[in-house]
């Protein structure tokens, strides 16, 4: 069973960075495709990055497309989530989520395994 948790969320101001964190244990975590989601208060998680196995492919929603990375590193069982240019609509609980399957999935049902996440906000 894998078991994932975020860490780097806080408060800060519009046009800051933060860099999220999600550490995986408990499995074959450098087999399989990861990813970042969001949820707004009284919205629905929604997809924010994904990346392969290997690291060598990645996706993003297009509200992020140039300000958000995501990254990992196989070796400390560690995914991140770069994030510049912050905007208030940035403010939600960001999700790591971890695939069956190697490939980048966009999908929330194609995500098995769920961190509690961690609270991300954006003062104007």
């Amino acid at each position: 069973q894998v078991q994932l948790v975020e860490s780097g969320g806080r408060l800060v101001q519009a046009g800051g960075s933060l860099r999220l964190s999600c550490a995986a244990s408990g499995g074959t975590f450098s087999t399989k495709a990861m990813g970042w989601f969001r949820q707004a208060p009284g919205k629905e998680r929604d997809f924010v990055a994904g990346i392969s196995w290997s690291g060598a492919s990645t996706s993003y929603a297009d509200s992020v497309k140039g300000r958000f990375t995501i990254s990992r590193d196989n070796a400390k069982n560690l995914v991140y989530l770069q994030m510049n240019t912050l905007k208030p609509e940035d403010t939600a609980v960001y999700y790591c989520a971890g695939t069956l399957g190697s490939s980048i999935r966009e999908r929330r049902f194609e995500y098995a395994y769920w961190g509690q996440g961690t609270q991300v906000t954006v003062s104007s």
